[in-house]
């Protein structure tokens, strides 16, 4: 089987590291123009660019700020053209004690959830009405495997917003697939990026080899070929589905 993303132009959200960027190197490997999201790191993603045999731009927003997240898709479409793909990859975890003052553990919570569903909701929104004019649209969106089977009491913010992801997603999925539509869940365990690398600092990188079922960490481009096959159109009967790529940690 061979899988050509050729003539396909994809936004990739939180490209510029991480499980986004080993995305980003398969789907330009596999052919595909790429939309590179980046917030603050400019430099990885100018890095990444650069590295990319074939043609990609950049793409900044603060996904944190709603209100710049507001018609930045329909932006997009307006300079660059039809977007065939959405992968929403870009997301944070903040660790905060469930004993912290009510204050400080509602701002985490409120800017995680901005993040992680309300900005992946915005954009997929706006993809949605865009990918109905054209009859065809594919959106890949990065949940995990705490959506499924919670997470620890200081990143319970994290799990409700992943879990938010599978519900939304599969709406899509349900009701959308007529006009074209097809979406898709990619539920990743520990794969080793920054973030994952924050709670290992918390808990020990011995704490999340314990809890798999092999004998090395999930990377990056263990995630990438996955998303490449369901943007590639050859799995589009698995639309609303959720792919566990979670090296065993949680069967369901």
């Amino acid at each position: 089987m061979h899988v050509s993303l050729k003539g396909q132009r994809i936004l990739v959200t939180g490209a510029s590291r991480g499980i986004g960027r080993g995305i980003a190197e398969q789907l330009s490997t596999s052919g595909a123009e790429l939309l590179l999201h980046y917030n603050r790191n400019e430099e990885e993603a100018k890095k990444l660019q650069d590295s990319l045999a074939g043609k990609s731009y950049l793409v900044p927003c603060d996904l944190s700020d709603l209100s710049a997240v507001k018609g930045w898709f329909r932006e997009l479409t307006e300079t660059y053209g039809k977007i065939d793909a959405v992968v929403n990859n870009a997301g944070i975890a903040i660790s905060i004690p469930d004993n912290a003052p009510t204050e400080e553990w509602t701002d985490a919570w409120l800017q995680t959830m901005n993040v992680n569903i309300n900005a992946l909701a915005i954009i997929t929104k706006e993809f949605v009405e865009h990918a109905i004019e054209n009859q065809q649209g594919r959106v890949i969106n990065i949940s995990s495997r705490a959506a499924f089977r919670g997470d620890t009491p200081d990143y319970l913010a994290y799990a409700a917003s992943k879990a938010a992801i599978v519900s939304y997603t599969r709406s899509i999925a349900r009701y959308y697939g007529k006009s074209g539509i097809k979406a898709f869940i990619i539920a990743p365990g520990f794969t080793r990026t920054d973030m994952a690398q924050d709670f290992m600092d918390q808990y020990g990188e011995a704490y999340a080899l314990n809890d798999i079922a092999l004998k090395e960490l999930t990377e990056p481009k263990d995630i990438a070929p996955m998303v490449t096959l369901l943007c590639s159109g050859l799995a589009d009967h698995a639309t609303g589905c959720t792919i566990d790529i979670n090296a065993g940690s949680y069967v369901h």
